[in-house]
């Protein structure tokens, strides 16, 4: 029988995780105040997407499976990355 490898992180690691977040909520509600418009939902947009990487890597440990998770799990973030730009390029070109 195969012994699975549990990950320990520390609790420096989730703590320092933790503030990259707060930094970024911060960050999110900054430029939600700016009004740039529409690089203003472009930023917000990155800033998200660096929050869920943090997530996932860390909290819901990807950062320790195998190849073929993370594999998974990045091709189902580019085809809804590719949707949500999809959706970008149809609203600017409306306006």
């Amino acid at each position: 029988m195969k012994e699975r490898n549990n990950h320990i992180i520390g609790f420096k690691t989730y703590v320092i995780v933790w503030l990259c977040l707060l930094i970024l909520t911060v960050l999110t509600v900054a430029v939600s105040g700016m009004k740039l418009g529409m690089s203003g939902s472009l930023t917000s947009v990155i800033i998200a997407t660096l929050k869920a990487s943090l997530i996932l890597l860390f909290f819901m440990h990807l950062k320790y499976e195998r190849f073929l998770i993370t594999a998974m799990l990045l091709l189902t973030v580019m085809t809804i990355a590719v949707i949500i730009g999809l959706t970008f390029f149809d609203v600017w070109y409306r306006y």
